[in-house]
């Protein structure tokens, strides 16, 4: 038997990421960030600052789709052998695929926590990432530094995966969410190794998987005989940029960047600003949420260091996003004809 892991204390100030379990404890009991009064004095400029740094997350379409999904896999855990079914959540880099789990594990865990009241031994949300060039004991390892397992150096690859398996089914582990599966070639022999181990604890916990990595159908992940049988077992939900075609799509879109505007604690910003430019923020951002939340915290943060306050066209303008968004906002301009260019 298997002595119940138990998070570890954090200390103050000490950074502890989500693929531990204090890291995704607090993760979890970390409420939404606070409505604040814009005119309220009291709130400090570092208050507003960690607020704005923290900001909102919005609900996407497709967190509703994943969400529905996986309340229909949860069925697994009363299944007592076989496959299990699970979900693989696809897309390009920086559409919310990452923030999408982990907002669904948040949900799931506090229900647990509703129906299973004062039972601080259970662990009903385990989150990891897949290391790069990962191995089954690399792999397997995560798992285990998530419980806080002590592991030693005599232990092997199967007395860890034991004691690994063993622990989550006694804590009542309902669903295992492992991010940047894409990191994963199956054509090596470690990267095939890791996706049978994977594949055994699927097997061996009775919780449902769901794995999220970068254009998961093209990846080496679902290529050969492993990948035809992943396939066969998981179903897969992409995660697109939105869309800003048709008046459903625009609509979508606007009501984000509303919620988004709503959401702006500036003194001096004037509401409904952000509305008004989302077709540029559409533009600059190819309709990526992971973007654009970057470009709008980072703009309220310049605006507060700066005094400001408010949030114009010209200081997004200012704000730089990562490369690739860079690229995307600039590719449409070099096909334009000379009178479709903006004056």
């Amino acid at each position: 038997m298997v002595t119940t892991a138990q998070p570890a204390t954090a200390q103050h100030g000490v950074f502890s990421p989500l693929t531990t379990w204090d890291g995704w404890r607090q993760f979890v009991d970390t409420p939404p960030a606070p409505a604040l009064d814009v005119g309220d004095q009291e709130w400090t400029l570092e208050q507003r600052e960690d607020y704005h740094a923290r900001f909102v997350v919005l609900k996407t379409p497709a967190m509703d789709t994943i969400s529905t999904a996986v309340r229909r896999l949860l069925l697994n855990r009363g299944q007592q052998g076989g496959a299990r079914r699970g979900l693989i959540i696809s897309g390009p880099a920086t559409t919310g695929k990452t923030t999408a789990m982990q907002q669904l594990g948040r949900t799931v865990e506090l229900a647990d926590r509703r129906r299973h009241p004062n039972q601080d031994g259970r662990l009903p949300v385990l989150f990891i990432t897949v290391p790069p060039s990962s191995t089954p004991k690399m792999l397997i390892s995560e798992f285990a530094r998530f419980l806080g397992l002590p592991m030693l150096e005599r232990m092997n690859q199967i007395q860890i995966t034991n004691a690994v398996c063993e622990l989550l089914c006694e804590m009542g582990t309902q669903l295992v969410l492992v991010d940047d599966v894409h990191l994963m070639d199956t054509r090596s022999r470690a990267g095939a190794e890791t996706s049978d181990q994977l594949k055994y604890l699927g097997e061996r916990i009775p919780a449902t998987f769901v794995y999220s990595g970068i254009d998961v159908e093209s990846s080496p992940l679902l290529t050969g005989v492993r990948g035809s049988q992943l396939a066969g077992r998981f179903k897969i939900v992409r995660n697109q940029p939105l869309r800003y075609g048709s008046p459903a799509d625009k609509q979508i879109w606007h009501d984000l960047v509303h919620g988004m505007d709503s959401a702006l604690r500036l003194r001096r910003h004037r509401p409904g600003t952000l509305v008004t430019h989302a077709a540029y923020l559409h533009a600059r951002t190819g309709g990526r949420m992971g973007s654009l939340s970057h470009l709008i915290r980072e703009a309220a943060l310049v605006s507060l260091l700066d005094g400001t306050e408010k949030i114009t066209k010209k200081l997004l303008e200012q704000i730089e996003l990562d490369s690739a968004a860079e690229q995307r906002a600039r590719a449409p301009q070099r096909h334009r004809t000379p009178s479709q260019r903006q004056p």
